[in-house]
């Protein structure tokens, strides 16, 4: 059964401990997560709806009262679903679509001197978000184990792209 990024994110947060929607809203916010799954805030409460029909989840019985809040829980099927997603999405490989490609295949309509204040400009960005990683990771010690994987993972793809335009950056210059 296959699960889109943001259904398996949910289950996996759920998977941590149950949950009710502002709790999963908060650590989405908290850790980040919209920085590599596109997870709107209106669309949780959809996203569990949808996960419960298809019996990936549960919740709690009605509230006791209206301004109670339900938790979620993954089933065991929810579980299954979610080991076997994240499995393959470790194992394989996928092409990823990336925005500053389709830029680098457009090259061709900026001058040198543009592109090399577009690469500098970017450089700074990535520099910027190193260090919005860095400090939302330290933040948040000790983070759950995927959480601290998912910060050195994307830790490490800024390091790289930073090298790359460092490089690109000195040639252009």
């Amino acid at each position: 059964m296959a699960l889109t990024i943001t259904e398996l994110t949910i289950i996996g947060l759920l998977l941590e401990r149950p949950r009710h929607g502002y709790e999963l809203e908060h650590t989405i916010e908290q850790r980040g997560i919209r920085n590599w799954a596109d997870i709107g805030f209106s669309s949780i409460y959809y996203v569990l709806a949808k996960l419960e029909r298809r019996g990936l989840i549960d919740s709690d019985d009605q509230p006791v009262h209206s301004r109670a809040k339900r938790t979620f829980s993954p089933t065991a099927r929810g579980r299954e679903a979610a080991i076997a997603e994240t499995t393959a999405l470790i194992e394989h490989t996928r092409p990823a679509s990336h925005p500053f490609l389709a830029g680098l295949a457009n090259l061709g309509l900026l001058s040198e001197r543009d592109y090399a204040d577009a690469l500098r400009t970017r450089l700074a960005e990535i520099e910027a978000r190193i260090a919005t990683v860095r400090s939302t990771s330290r933040a948040q010690a000790p983070l759950p184990p995927p959480a601290e994987e998912v910060f050195s993972f994307s830790l490490a793809l800024l390091e790289a792209e930073r090298e790359w335009l460092a490089r690109r950056v000195t040639v252009s210059a």
